[in-house]
Formats: structure tokens, sequence, C-alpha cells
């Protein structure tokens, strides 16, 4: 095995971690948000994603970028949480083609009520993941992700 062949190596275990962190996080969400709300981990995040916005809507291809998800995928989870009231499509005036999700009150009314479920969860699977020395450092740079330069 020759240097870049290590380089290789070491950027696989790297990745392997992270998903394994990522894995455990999204483990916990998920059963935390169904058991409070009958949401998803990406329903979720797409009901936080809109609450950001001014105006709390997004054009359908920034949704599917916010969450992840491919188109398709995409338009299928905004019919769901349209079922449900959480959130509606509009026209965008300045071109018909165009569509917005957009966050419903009620929308609005359950991401709130969910949010500290799902902050105290991200916090407890965190400190889950510190006490395993593999996870440690990835959880310990994530402060670092966001903090100004």
């Amino acid at each position: 095995m020759g240097i870049k062949d290590d380089a290789v190596e070491v950027r696989a275990q790297g990745w392997r971690t992270l998903a394994a962190l990522h894995g455990l996080i999204e483990t916990e969400l998920e059963r935390a948000l169904q058991a409070e709300s009958k949401l998803s981990v990406v329903e979720y995040t797409v009901l936080d994603a809109l609450s950001r916005q001014d105006g709390w809507h997004m054009r359908m291809q920034q949704l599917a970028r916010a969450s992840a998800l491919s188109p398709s995928a995409t338009t299928r989870l905004v019919n769901r949480l349209e079922d449900r009231g959480l959130l509606t499509r509009i026209l965008c005036a300045d071109d018909r083609r165009g569509i917005y999700t957009e966050l419903t009150a009620s929308g609005l009314r359950l991401l709130e009520d969910v949010r500290p479920v799902h902050d105290a969860t991200l916090e407890r699977a965190l400190d889950e993941a510190l006490a395993i020395p593999e996870l440690a450092p990835l959880v310990d740079a994530l402060p670092r992700l966001h903090a100004p330069a």
C-alpha cells in the first residue's frame, strides 16, 4: 500500500466515522420526534428550514437541497406535509412555473412545540457520542464549524 492509498484509507475511515455519528444522532432524533409529533427527521428539517426563511417560504429546489432529497422525494414529502396542513404551496408571482412551499401557522405551532424535544434529544445524542472515543473528536469539532473566522 502506497502513500496515496494510505491517504484514501484515512479519508474513508473519516467518512465511516462521520456516518456512524450521523446514524447515532438520526436514530435518536427519529425515535423522539415520532413519539412526540409523528414527524420524521426529514419532515422536521423541512419545517425548520422553512421557519428560518423570511416569509416562511422556499422554492421546491431550495427545499430539496435543504433536506438532501431528490426532487421527486421532496415532492412526496411536501405532499404529506401539505395533507397534514403543516405547509402549503403557492405559485410564484414572478414566474408562474415556480412554486413556493410555505409554512402554515399550524406547521409553525407544531415546530415550536417539538423543537425543545429535538434540541434536548440532539444534546443527549451528542453527549452519548462524546463517550465513544472514535466519535468524540467529531463532536468536539462541531462548535468550530460555524464559529466566526
